[in-house]
């Protein structure tokens, strides 16, 4: 590390200059890539210019600068994640500057970064979801189909009714074992036993259309003709390979085709959005956030509760239509 310059020399040091102290410390300390040095700098050059506007230099920037810098990116309408990171580049800087003597102290240690917004999922509607599963359901009575090609149709048929019906995270979808096929033949409710994050088991019934999807994908299975590539496994869905289940890729890929065929935005579907879908849907008619809480799995209760804009249509739709002073004809 050089010798730390005297704060009085340092005010002979342009910005730019600074800046690229700190960007040639960062590859040679920190061996960041070109394409993080590239960022810096264009994070940096932009800092600078707006302390140039309010005729501040770097090493005299106080606190209040960098939090009115933030003020004037969020009036350019910049998100907060990205405003964060030009914050982060923005702190990084001063604290080399402090390090290296070129200032009396770090401005920024007590200025926080913008809260981020959780996105509201993407949500498809109960007629998004019907136009998918009516093309995954197309061709699987036609016999004469050849049967590779009809097993497959059934295997993308049974994952999207069980997705749609359970809610389950797609790395559970894929890794059923293969007695679900067994728990489906029977004439009684039943549940799946799920293991999700950090090894919690949950209790998941299976709905009318789920156990359907996997008798018919099981029965064209069973019926497999002499030679067909179909190995013995202990998953529901055996990937094509030796060994092993599906992949949560191989299902994304194939779900994409079906949304196109169904005339939706492939790029964006995706099997997540059909887990919002079920606990959107759910809730949109009556169900009750504790139990979606359960059912998905949600260790925390406020990680259910980005449905809540469903929930608050519905809240306003039950006071506009069962208040006796929420109705307009007065």
């Amino acid at each position: 590390m050089a010798a730390p310059t005297p704060i009085g020399a340092a005010r002979s040091i342009s910005a730019s200059s600074l800046v690229d102290l700190f960007l040639d410390m960062m590859a040679a300390e920190r061996g960041a890539a070109l394409n993080t040095i590239e960022a810096y700098r264009r994070d940096l050059t932009d800092y600078c210019a707006f302390l140039a506007t309010e005729g501040i230099a770097p090493i005299e920037a106080e606190t209040q600068a960098a939090r009115d810098y933030l003020a004037e990116l969020a009036g350019r309408g910049l998100k907060a994640s990205s405003a964060a990171r030009r914050l982060s580049a923005v702190k990084q800087f001063h604290r080399f500057l402090f390090t290296e003597g070129h200032r009396p102290g770090d401005p920024t240690v007590v200025v926080s970064a913008p809260k981020r917004g959780r996105a509201l999922p993407t949500i498809l509607s109960v007629a998004d979801v019907d136009r998918l599963l009516a093309v995954a359901r197309e061709g699987l009575d036609d016999e004469q189909q050849p049967w590779g090609e009809r097993w497959r149709a059934a295997r993308m048929n049974c994952l999207l009714e069980l997705l749609y019906g359970t809610g389950l995270r797609v790395s559970e979808l894929v890794a059923l074992p293969r007695s679900a096929a067994r728990l489906a033949e029977q004439k009684i409710d039943c549940f799946l036993v799920v293991r999700g994050k950090g090894g919690r088991e949950r209790l998941v019934p299976l709905s009318g259309p789920a156990k359907a999807g996997i008798l018919l994908y099981a029965r064209i299975g069973a019926s497999k003709p002499k030679g067909a590539a179909l190995n013995a496994s202990p998953w529901l869905f055996p990937a094509d390979s030796d060994s092993g289940h599906l992949t949560r890729q191989a299902f994304a890929r194939d779900l994409k085709a079906v949304a196109a065929a169904a005339g939706l935005r492939s790029a964006e579907i995706s099997p997540h959005v059909l887990r919002h879908a079920f606990a959107s849907h759910l809730l949109h008619h009556g169900a009750d956030l504790r139990v979606v809480q359960e059912l998905l799995g949600h260790a925390d209760i406020s990680t259910t509760q980005i449905y809540t804009h469903v929930l608050d249509e519905r809240t306003s739709a039950m006071v506009r239509d069962l208040h006796p002073l929420g109705s307009d004809d007065q």
